[in-house]
């Protein structure tokens, strides 16, 4: 009965005990708020596990299916399940929310239930997105979770949070539209099924292909975000507080990878092959151009998002270069992202909380007085240069192994974030970290303490075992990736 129901526990559960953290009141119980929170994290990851411990890996059919009438008017479901795809983004999101909630413990004082409600309602919707298989349902919960995340960045945000919010929500918000439009044209096309798995096998002609496509492409886009719509990233990011910025660079971005791998290649597979170019170029256009635009940046929460906008562009590089390795490496780069941008803002916010503020210059000489941050530091900003070893190694090579196999100037190209990120993550951790103590107030800092400790030990963990015996995240996706490529590889011209 409990697996029959895997997901919708995994949804409802973070939903509901947000709901129950709302309800402790203002902040004179904001321990009992921040124990509650904690307890509901751990609680919904717990509840993730099953998911992983009971899939079967030998199968590309969605597993843990859970289908049942939901507006029979228009034969609109509650349906859901995972593959191998879905399944690793579901856990990363269940993953990543322990690690913001254990964040925030001290550093968030005032609103703390809805700080915390807001996460871990946000955490139910996100796993929402990645396991619908009906268009509405999904559409529901992919604007749902706009909501929790306009709240947190509107009220804990910096100074101009609510330019960043705004543009933030418009950007999403407009693409999503279209998204919104495509999915009543195939309704139609599919006998009236908003089914997802129901779309694969419509039949279009190529200029429907193609609109239906560039549809996709604007909410999918958007949301990556891919050049020239990335602009809101990096306003929201600055002004997020430490937790929204993780949960902005480790899941939501992936939300529009994620669109092209459940909507844009399987459903469209001719018009997908017809616009590769397209996608590859602006994909390396963020690899290439966004890699030298984060090697000028003053502000360091700036120059990860910036990072995080390139390291994206490996991902939708991999996905149109149809091969295994291209795809199997973009998914890689999508769960190894989350951990590494996860773990770097966080370190950027143990140094906020401290100094306040996030501009490269007020540091230097960090190391003398936090040595152990100072070494969690490194392993993360090795870990976004792709050093080997780490889970950012794995995904870069896999794409840049499939790129090769597709043209050798896609490989070339795409080899240059390799110098790039190397050059502006050791550029920042070098004048963060080493050299003299420059400001006084560097020579206050106290090192890391036993919750900071924890919450980076976890994500230590994560990349490092990624990094050093991927294949347990590479098996769980392999027969997923394999579908993937024969519904893309067959032809869906309507006669």
């Amino acid at each position: 009965m409990f697996i029959n129901s895997a997901l919708s526990l995994a949804i409802w559960l973070p939903i509901v005990g947000g709901i129950a953290v709302l309800a402790t009141g203002d902040d004179r119980n904001a321990p009992l708020a921040r124990r509650l929170s904690l307890l509901i994290a751990i609680a919904s990851f717990l509840a993730t596990l099953p998911l992983y411990t009971g899939f079967d890996i030998h199968t590309a059919a969605m597993q843990f299916v859970e289908h049942r009438v939901w507006i029979p008017a228009f034969n609109i479901d509650y349906y859901l399940g995972v593959d191998g795809i879905s399944l690793l983004l579901v856990l990363l999101t269940s993953f990543s929310t322990v690690l913001v909630v254990i964040s925030a413990w001290r550093v968030i004082e005032t609103r703390v239930a809805q700080y915390m409600a807001a996460f871990l309602i946000m955490e139910g919707l996100m796993i929402g997105v990645f396991s619908a298989l009906d268009a509405i349902l999904f559409y529901v919960f992919w604007e749902a979770m706009l909501i929790p995340m306009f709240i947190i960045i509107g009220v804990w945000g910096g100074p101009n949070r609510v330019y960043a919010t705004f543009k933030f929500f418009l950007y999403t918000l407009l693409g999503s539209v279209l998204m919104l439009v495509a999915f009543i044209y195939l309704y139609y096309q599919a006998g009236q099924s908003f089914d997802i798995l129901a779309f694969h096998a419509v039949r279009l002609g190529m200029t429907e292909q193609i609109l239906i496509f560039l549809a996709f492409l604007m909410a999918f886009a958007v949301k990556v975000p891919m050049w020239p719509v990335h602009t809101w990233l990096p306003d929201a990011h600055v002004e997020a507080p430490t937790g929204g910025s993780v949960i902005l660079a480790a899941l939501m971005l992936k939300m529009g990878a994620y669109g092209f791998l459940r909507f844009s290649l399987p459903i469209l597979p001719d018009a997908s092959h017809e616009l590769a170019w397209l996608m590859i170029g602006l994909s390396l256009i963020a690899i290439v151009y966004i890699g030298l635009v984060a090697l000028v940046q003053e502000d360091m929460k700036k120059l990860i998002a910036y990072s995080s906008i390139a390291h994206m562009g490996f991902v939708t590089l991999g996905l149109f270069i149809f091969n295994a390795q291209g795809v199997e490496g973009a998914v890689v780069q999508m769960i190894s992202h989350g951990f590494v941008s996860g773990a770097l803002f966080l370190c950027v916010g143990v140094l906020y909380d401290r100094l306040h503020s996030r501009m490269i210059a007020d540091y230097g000489g960090v190391a003398e007085r936090m040595p152990v941050f100072a070494s969690f530091m490194m392993l993360f900003a090795m870990a976004n240069a792709g050093l080997p070893g780490t889970s950012g190694f794995v995904g870069e090579f896999l794409v840049i192994l499939g790129a090769f196999q597709a043209n050798v100037w896609y490989a070339v190209l795409a080899g240059t974030t390799l110098v790039f990120g190397a050059a502006y993550t050791l550029w920042m951790y070098k004048r963060v970290i080493f050299g003299a103590v420059r400001h006084e107030k560097v020579a206050t800092l106290e090192d890391a303490n036993g919750r900071e400790i924890l919450f980076l030990t976890l994500l230590a963990a994560a990349v490092l075992a990624m990094g050093l015996w991927p294949n347990p995240f590479l098996d769980i996706m392999h027969v997923s990736v394999e579908n993937l490529l024969k519904l893309t590889a067959v032809s869906k011209l309507s006669p």
